[in-house]
């Protein structure tokens, strides 16, 4: 997994238990990711664990306009979106989510990411450092991805939960 990361290619540690928490059989996918470090590259991420969060903050209104690089996640994404884009919302078979713990004023340019990838995000949750289980558990993702552990054995109780290392 760390391999792949390291390479480029969006990868995760599937952690135990998945099949207790499969989801009855659906006409529909659902999968939840999480921003910084899956979704995104893990540069915001590092700023926030080496500096805070005011430097994070501060570093994340600076850039506002500009796009998240991409994280290992990001091609799937979009691939998504363009599997998306060929149904109608009524009969649409893929059901996406980002979970992140950002919030205002970060969430600003996680939207102008998405629009500057012509992606579509079917539910996002901004929760500001509040816990994602709740989240995760209502949504009941087919698969969460996720970087940080305490966030992964937490959905983990609730849903099939793959944990993303860090890029080496």
């Amino acid at each position: 997994v760390q391999a792949a990361i390291n390479s480029g290619i969006a990868a995760a540690r599937i952690l135990p238990d998945v099949l207790q928490h499969a989801r009855p059989q659906s006409q529909q996918i659902r999968i939840a990711f999480d921003g910084d470090a899956v979704l995104f590259s893990d540069q915001s991420e590092r700023i926030f664990q080496q500096q805070g969060i005011e430097a994070f903050l501060e570093h994340e209104k600076a850039n506002a306009r500009q796009p998240l690089p991409d994280g290992p996640f990001a091609r799937l994404l979009r691939n998504l979106a363009l599997i998306q884009a060929g149904f109608d919302s009524e009969s649409q078979p893929i059901r996406t989510a980002l979970v992140t713990a950002r919030s205002s004023p970060a969430h600003e340019r996680v939207i102008r990411t998405f629009a500057a990838w012509n992606v579509r995000i079917d539910e996002a949750f901004f929760l500001g450092g509040m816990s994602k289980q709740a989240i995760i558990q209502a949504f009941a993702p087919d698969l969460y991805f996720d970087d940080q552990d305490v966030h992964c054995q937490a959905s983990s109780g609730v849903a099939p939960t793959g944990q993303v290392p860090w890029k080496e």
